[in-house]
């Protein structure tokens, strides 16, 4: 940019000395202009591209924002969508045979995947019963089961006959156990329905000469259809409408359901954890029978909680307590040693014997009422203790049932009679072992499996049956 200097020139002579100074004027020249409004278009130009640049990001980001969020809520209402979706209803679809050269646990995950859940989306419903029951019998299995002691409990179970008139819940101490005997609960259940169906079809009530007789008819019902439906799994299916025709009148075949739960579906904190330093079955199944029979409060009129490990069923103890009132409680005692050593052990609990915690039957209120107690009272015996673990579930029981005021609510019945193990019955008559409707394996469990199951498949009937005959 140039400029140029010019001297002014002065108004008078006199003020000429005085003024003597000098004026700056800056001259633009013309290209000067056209650079100073070039500069100022292009400024102008690039802002509006910068600004048109920004909101075309702004837009892409906007863009690419509600695209994410319009994918993630689809993928939500896909997901609720399949949630909703019952698992009967994709095990409706065709699946192809099962290969003999499967391998066993391969089976085992196949029938447990077509399981349905068994109440308020927990638990397996293994078998779903004709109708809705009055009876229940929790029976829990503690860590060291085998696969055989189940196997042999179901089928003593399905043939005593009490099945007819109860449901079953298996209670597991994990769901790996429970998916391990999955398989073993379902092989039963379909070996029972086929042991019906044979004994139907032979107009047979089943074999009285052995200890573990089957007698088909406490399965079968004739006259007016019962009303109500099991409160397991869906509603509307199953064998809920089972009936045929037999002999000119309508006869139904009538059994209960078969479920099972873990005990972290039950007892989700683990709730006596923070008392011992290990947790057995036999103690936190106290922890569970709040919720699990809170849930069914209003479906059982009589409720059996019993051992898998320790008993067996051959017949209907219920019928003690049927004519009971709801509070009651029915309390078996362990068959003492003998003797002398009887004696001292009747002082020292105060002339009452130990209570068997291995089966305790009565009204459902009077059940829960023992449970709740049983659960406050493990929890005080085991602050007493210095030593963590060193409690025991039946002394537990003995000092809760000895302490009357605790139970004031509950109407206890402690019977004299004890459990006899099922070694000492194999020598008796049929006639004579009937009184015994509950039995003790004792410590020969192998051997004793092997008797009872030899007993079961000297019937030709029962040999076509059962998969081990």
């Amino acid at each position: 940019m140039g400029f140029t200097a010019a001297a002014a020139k002065p108004n008078t002579l006199n003020s000429s000395k005085e003024n003597r100074g000098m004026g700056l004027f800056l001259v633009f020249f013309p290209e000067d202009r056209n650079k100073i409004s070039n500069s100022i278009d292009n400024n102008t130009s690039t802002s509006r591209f910068i600004r048109r640049t920004s909101s075309s990001l702004l837009f892409t980001k906007a863009q690419s924002t509600i695209s994410i969020c319009a994918l993630l809520v689809f993928l939500t209402l896909l997901l609720f969508t399949l949630s909703t979706f019952e698992p009967s209803i994709l095990t409706q679809l065709p699946l192809p045979p099962p290969s003999k050269n499967l391998p066993l646990h391969f089976m085992q995950k196949s029938d447990v995947s077509s399981s349905s859940f068994a109440l308020q989306g927990m638990g397996t419903l293994y078998r779903r019963g004709t109708k809705a029951m009055n009876d229940l019998i929790v029976s829990h299995v503690v860590e060291d089961v085998t696969e055989d002691e189940l196997r042999l409990f179901l089928r003593v179970l399905h043939r005593s006959g009490v099945t007819s008139k109860a449901d079953t819940v298996f209670l597991f101490g994990s769901p790996s156990l429970s998916s391990k005997f999955s398989f073993v609960i379902q092989e039963e259940n379909d070996s029972f329905l086929k042991l019906i169906k044979h004994y139907k079809e032979l107009n047979n009530n089943g074999f009285r000469d052995s200890v573990c007789s089957f007698d088909s008819i406490h399965f079968w019902k004739s006259g007016k259809k019962d009303v109500g439906e099991p409160i397991w799994g869906k509603k509307g299916r199953g064998n809920y409408s089972n009936s045929t025709e037999a002999e000119g009148e309508s006869t139904r075949l009538t059994y209960g359901s078969v479920v099972g739960f873990d005990v972290n579906e039950l007892d989700p904190e683990n709730s006596l954890a923070g008392f011992l330093d290990h947790v057995p079955m036999s103690l936190r199944r106290w922890a569970c029978y709040p919720m699990l029979l809170g849930r069914v409060r209003r479906n059982f009129k009589h409720i059996m909680l019993l051992d898998v490990k320790n008993l067996m069923l051959r017949s209907d103890p219920l019928g003690r307590v049927r004519n009971r009132s709801p509070e009651s409680v029915y309390l078996l005692i362990k068959e003492s040693s003998s003797g002398k050593q009887s004696k001292r052990n009747s002082e020292k609990t105060q002339s009452h014997s130990q209570v068997n915690s291995s089966i305790l039957m009565g009204g459902a209120r009077g059940i829960r009422r023992l449970a709740n107690a049983m659960l406050t009272e493990i929890v005080r015996a085991t602050m007493q203790h210095k030593k963590k673990n060193s409690t025991s579930e039946s002394v537990i029981l003995s000092q809760l049932v000895g302490s009357g005021y605790i139970l004031k609510n509950v109407n206890l019945i402690t019977s004299t009679e004890s459990i006899k193990e099922a070694s000492s019955l194999m020598g008796l008559s049929s006639d004579s072992a009937a009184g015994y409707s509950v039995i003790q394996r004792g410590n020969t469990n192998h051997e004793l499996n092997s008797i009872i199951m030899k007993l079961i498949c000297l019937c030709e009937v029962d040999s076509s049956v059962y998969r081990d005959c």
